[in-house]
């Protein structure tokens, strides 16, 4: 399994390679073709069973590069190198995780003592609420879970949205339509409350579920998807298969606000010089 450490380099050849940018998805995958990664290292899960371990340690690895200014993201979720990433020698690289430790202690130094580096209280922090929320999806009843399936779609735009909840149907937890602008999609949907790996058979399965009762499928799982699951959802030939796995679920919900409450902190800063000029 690739460290932190020896996922910066490849960080940055991969975005390289894609012309500069790319979003995490495609970034994973071309630092997984790039470095020859085997299925069995991809498929390891994460303690916290909503993310793989390798996508656990490139999380890391990306928070530091972009502490030394070697690559930056977006609001959009889009990575992008910049110059002085791009002019990073391998021994400078090696050499991040010794910047990055330094630059936390002087900042700590030079703050309160109830202070800390904001950027690590953030990772920290958004870490801790999707494992307490996954914790809660998991443990709902499943007609619930499929009922909130239900209610993330019609948030999302989905129209006639229902829940078979029939048992011999398939795999299929319920059906809605996706209107866009003058087209309109029959989409077939599955809910999977699991803390293992969702694997290729599971998409097979549904994807003959489907076929001939919906023009897409949408996979939703409180877990993660195996390297094959992802290949399988997009193979050539076969109904295309959307999938949201845990840590997109917590995402998802927290954007639609749906059981997450965002708190924003409230920092006030005097500014002697104004009264001054009074």
């Amino acid at each position: 399994m690739p460290s932190v450490d020896e996922l910066m380099s490849p960080t940055l050849r991969a975005l390289k390679a894609m012309g500069g940018s790319g979003n995490n998805e495609e970034l994973l995958a071309k630092i997984v073709e790039l470095e020859q990664i085997p299925p069995e290292v991809q498929s390891v899960q994460h303690t916290d069973h909503r993310q793989s371990r390798i996508n656990y340690n490139l999380a890391w690895a990306k928070t530091y590069l972009k502490k030394v200014g070697a690559i930056d993201n977006s609001s959009r979720g889009v990575w992008s190198i910049s110059k002085e990433g791009e002019n990073l020698t391998e021994d400078e690289v090696r050499l991040i995780p010794a910047r990055v430790r330094k630059q936390v202690s002087e900042a700590r130094r030079e703050r309160e003592s109830t202070s800390s580096n904001t950027e690590e209280l953030e990772v920290v922090g958004e870490r801790f609420w999707k494992d307490e929320l996954l914790d809660v999806l998991r443990g709902m009843r499943p007609d619930a879970f499929e009922r909130l399936a239900q209610r993330v779609l019609r948030e999302a735009g989905f129209i006639k949205v229902e829940v078979t909840g029939r048992s011999g149907d398939g795999g299929i937890d319920g059906l809605g339509v996706l209107r866009v602008n003058l087209l309109s999609f029959q989409v077939s949907f599955q809910c999977k409350r699991y803390q293992s790996s969702v694997g290729a058979g599971a998409i097979r399965d549904f994807r003959g579920a489907m076929v001939g009762r919906s023009d897409k499928g949408l996979l939703i799982t409180t877990a993660t998807f195996t390297p094959d699951a992802k290949r399988e959802a997009t193979r050539d030939g076969a109904p295309a298969i959307d999938l949201i796995d845990g840590d997109q679920l917590c995402d998802l919900l927290k954007l639609l606000k749906l059981g997450v409450k965002t708190e924003m902190v409230e920092k006030m800063t005097v500014e002697p010089a104004w009264f001054e000029d009074l």
